[in-house]
């Protein structure tokens, strides 16, 4: 019915994809807390109230459910949400009922940074600023990145490592993964 679209859908013919990721899990972590706050609240405050308050109590009891429903929804968001690094661009697909595709290409970028605060480091998370010739970009700024050493890496040597090397790396990828898809069939 509202089944988002799997994020290589958006990708040309052309396009070698290089990383797909989603954001850590670690971004839910307020969301978390926030959901698991607010229903110990409302359970606790439900049981102390005298029967008498019957209608309080549903109101709470709803509150609650919304708190769930809500969090469900921030979860699926998330689960949809997908960065994806290719030989020509960097994209990130977001959205449930409207998709959202945020683009920006590769020789656009001029200058990248890594950060990785000690939660990052305890976690495995990282934030990658990304920065194009003079303007802010859709991708200006990934936080909660996953695996980001491996993704600052790639999208480092498709900027500014060598051409020729880089599509016999392509082509040597692209090889393994149908020898495997050809093996997994066979």
């Amino acid at each position: 019915m509202f089944a988002p679209r799997d994020s290589d859908e958006y990708l040309l013919e052309t396009e070698r994809r290089v990383i797909r990721v989603r954001l850590h899990w670690a971004s839910l972590a307020w969301d978390i807390f926030e959901a698991v706050a607010l229903l110990a609240v409302a359970v606790m405050v439900s049981y102390l109230l005298p029967p008498s308050m019957w209608l309080l109590q549903n109101i709470l009891w709803y509150a609650a459910l919304f708190v769930v429903l809500r969090f469900a929804y921030v979860v699926l968001l998330w689960w949809v949400e997908r960065i994806v690094v290719t030989d020509k661009r960097m994209m990130m697909t977001t959205g449930i009922i409207t998709t959202k595709v945020l683009m920006m290409p590769i020789g656009k970028v001029t200058d990248l940074t890594y950060e990785r605060p000690l939660m990052g480091r305890i976690f495995g998370y990282g934030t990658m600023v990304v920065e194009s010739a003079g303007q802010i970009q859709a991708l200006n700024r990934l936080e909660y990145l996953p695996k980001a050493e491996q993704v600052y890496d790639a999208i480092s040597e498709l900027v500014f490592g060598d051409k020729e090397a880089q599509a016999a790396r392509f082509s040597m990828i692209r090889a393994q993964r149908l020898a495997k898809r050809r093996a997994k069939v066979g």
